[in-house]
């Protein structure tokens, strides 16, 4: 399926876990190709929803990327396609794992509320803080000269 962009992406920021994700990956959009939409948000305008027939208590629940042709992705599919397009093929990696698809995302997606109050979205930017100081080493050993296949897992 062609994806054409920018792709907007509707989350629930009253959720600490969904609202952590959401800003770490934009500091990633370095092609500005992810435009957030904040479903919870009162001024939210919940017109997309009626005429793309989408229910918004669903929208809320998993997260909803629409391209700028109007396709739709939901779940862990948009997931995967957020994170190629921000070029963390590695974690797109895991969002395409059988368990991720059937047991991972719906599980946190039901008690995302309960993981934020445990503090996974802590945990969860600590993890991309150390993911991007690991990309920033790679690079700068290129840019030197020095990088080896074994740099580039």
């Amino acid at each position: 399926m062609a994806i054409t962009y920018p792709l907007s992406v509707y989350y629930d920021a009253s959720c600490r876990l969904c609202n952590s994700e959401m800003q770490n990956i934009k500091l990633h959009d370095i092609n500005n190709q992810l435009i957030l939409i904040d479903c919870s948000a009162p001024d939210f305008d919940d017109n997309v929803c009626k005429i793309n027939n989408i229910n918004l208590e669903d929208m809320m629940i998993r997260l909803h990327v629409q391209d700028a042709q109007g396709k739709w992705l939901i779940g862990v599919t948009a997931f995967e396609l957020i994170y190629q397009t921000i070029g963390m093929d590695f974690v797109a990696k895991i969002w395409r794992l059988p368990i991720t698809r059937i047991w991972l995302y719906p599980f946190i997606a039901k008690h995302r509320n309960a993981l934020s109050k445990l503090g996974v979205p802590q945990l969860f930017d600590l993890t991309l803080k150390f993911m991007a100081k690991r990309a920033e080493k790679r690079s700068r050993l290129c840019s030197e000269g020095r990088c080896s296949i074994n740099d580039l897992k």
